[in-house]
């Protein structure tokens, strides 16, 4: 599996985004990708309630501990690498959690726009 280059949306050095749990397709902390990657796991969010009781309402129980994996299930606060097209459905259903520009991976542009992006960026100044 070749790891596409490590850059987040903006063309920089791809930022780590979560390590408590181990987040991303490489169980790397970050939200780099390859094709072998079919959901796109790219976009780093901020767990939130409402979007965790969506995720499993959805079939992607994400709160729920899996020890047999080493997953302790995700908080409120965690942050996560998401499916892009996950967090696009999310968005459709008003839904979308808040997101890390720095740390979400080039390739989430190929499936969401910057534009629908930006504004639930919790790192723009």
């Amino acid at each position: 599996m070749e790891m596409a280059e490590s850059l987040n949306v903006f063309g920089e050095a791809l930022e780590i985004c979560g390590g408590n749990p181990v987040t991303g397709f490489y169980r790397d902390g970050k939200c780099n990708t390859c094709e072998q990657d079919t959901g796109s796991h790219t976009v780093c969010i901020e767990a939130s309630k409402q979007f965790l009781e969506y995720s499993r309402f959805k079939g992607n129980d994400l709160s729920t501990p899996i020890p047999e994996f080493g997953f302790k299930g995700l908080q409120v606060g965690d942050t996560w690498c998401l499916c892009a097209l996950r967090w696009k459905q999310a968005l459709a259903d008003d839904m979308a959690p808040r997101i890390h520009l720095k740390r979400t991976h080039i390739k989430a542009l190929e499936i969401v726009p910057m534009a629908l992006l930006k504004p639930y960026a919790l790192d723009l100044n």
